[in-house]
């Protein structure tokens, strides 16, 4: 839980984020920078009709926790200038560094790097879709499998100055049917080291103890099965799975 006072005290805000789909604000609480979703700003989606987006960003941080990874910024629910909301930690990121680019078609460097796809920019020229080859997006891909993220974006990657990811934007995710849409397919088929199983173990054992009633406060009863029932899979095959459901396996836009 967060300390009380960046529960109780003043929160101001400080800007708006105009190119997130849903009502996004910078803010800060004393010296505290942060983000702000108000529950009251967001818009209404066809394929998650149950619960708010908020909760669904605290669970994805609730299950970071118990990954253990400090992938998802420290995230909580409080009231704010337009209500309950989901507020975050505001990350720093370095603009040099780039976890996931496009680059010309045919000159994906040979070592560090993943090729996702290939396809035609806005101009017409022919390009490659890649991400790092690095532990820490590894364990993002991990974790996108785990809580069923149908919105990984490009852009949803923060990247730290001393070499860290983070994740954000996790309001589409746990869907109880498959959803999983992501940039982060460089690893298809690749057998998950033991420390990524270890994670996934954590998490399974989790929802047996402290994890399962704290997510039921945000998620429905078949969601929480079926993120069960996803750690189960994972678990038993040991590889990144494959794409599945009916839709795109990357999100739209890539970033």
């Amino acid at each position: 839980m967060p300390a009380p006072d960046l529960v109780t005290a003043e929160l101001t805000l400080t800007g708006r984020i105009t190119t997130a789909s849903n009502a996004t604000f910078l803010g800060s609480i004393g010296d505290t920078a942060v983000v702000y979703k108000p529950i009251a700003g967001e818009k209404a989606l066809w394929d998650f009709p149950d619960g708010f987006l908020a909760h669904r960003e605290l669970a994805a941080y609730l299950v970071s926790e118990t990954l253990g990874w400090n992938i998802v910024p420290r995230t909580w629910l409080r009231e704010g200038p337009f209500g309950e909301g989901m507020v975050q930690l505001w990350q720093e990121t370095d603009p040099g560094q780039h976890p996931v680019d496009l680059v010309p078609a045919g000159r994906v460097p040979a070592t560090g790097w993943k090729r996702v796809l290939e396809g035609q920019d806005e101009k017409g020229r022919m390009v490659s879709l890649v991400h790092e080859d690095t532990p820490a997006l590894r364990r993002m891909a991990v974790f996108d499998v785990v809580v069923n993220n149908a919105d990984r974006k490009g852009d949803h990657i923060l990247a730290g100055s001393d070499g860290h990811r983070y994740g954000v934007d996790h309001g589409l995710t746990f869907h109880g049917e498959t959803k999983l849409r992501t940039v982060l397919w460089g690893w298809l088929g690749d057998a998950l080291t033991a420390e990524e199983l270890d994670g996934v173990d954590r998490v399974s054992k989790a929802l047996q103890g402290d994890l399962g009633p704290e997510l039921a406060d945000l998620l429905t009863v078949d969601e929480i099965t079926a993120l069960a029932a996803r750690c189960a899979r994972l678990r038993s095959a040991g590889q990144f799975p494959a794409p599945g459901g009916q839709m795109s396996a990357v999100p739209w836009p890539l970033f």
